[in-house]
């Protein structure tokens, strides 16, 4: 079992590296910090969860960091908020016309890094690594919330 934990943790370690330095040369470009990219991703993914809740609760970052995110992303036009007409205390995020090119910029480093993740790989080997991590994924979300229970 050590043995699987060190493959674990290099994996962890070398995949959240390698990931980031895929967006090197737009956080050079355009300014923003990789919190801003991952804000920007995760509504460009997940349009239907719109919300600065959202982003904190799905994507793991902490509320003060989507905050500033949102307020900088907006600053620059590249989101826009909106009032919930039913709840007036929830607001709603959108890419902005002026974003949508950024956004779909980051998607698509985010799409060849995933092709390069798996390169190497047959389409069988693809599939069960993907139902594989899927399972790993589920324990670990169980594990935590046994955590926050305890």
């Amino acid at each position: 079992m050590p043995l699987t934990m060190s493959f674990l943790t290099q994996f962890a370690q070398r995949f959240g590296k390698f990931y980031a330095r895929q967006f090197l040369p737009l956080l050079a470009r355009t300014g923003l910090s990789m919190r801003e990219i991952n804000v920007l991703l995760f509504l460009a993914n997940h349009p239907e969860q719109d919300t600065a809740r959202d982003v904190v609760e799905l994507r793991g970052l902490s509320k003060s960091q989507v905050s500033q995110a949102v307020d900088l992303l907006t600053s620059r036009d590249i989101l826009y908020r909106t009032q919930d007409q039913a709840d007036r205390r929830v607001v709603h995020l959108a890419i902005t016309e002026k974003g949508a090119p950024l956004a779909q910029e980051v998607q698509a480093i985010q799409a060849a890094f995933g092709r390069k993740l798996l390169e190497g790989l047959t389409e069988p080997e693809r599939t069960e690594f993907l139902v594989l991590l899927r399972k790993v994924l589920k324990n670990t979300e169980q594990l935590m919330e046994g955590e926050s229970s305890s």
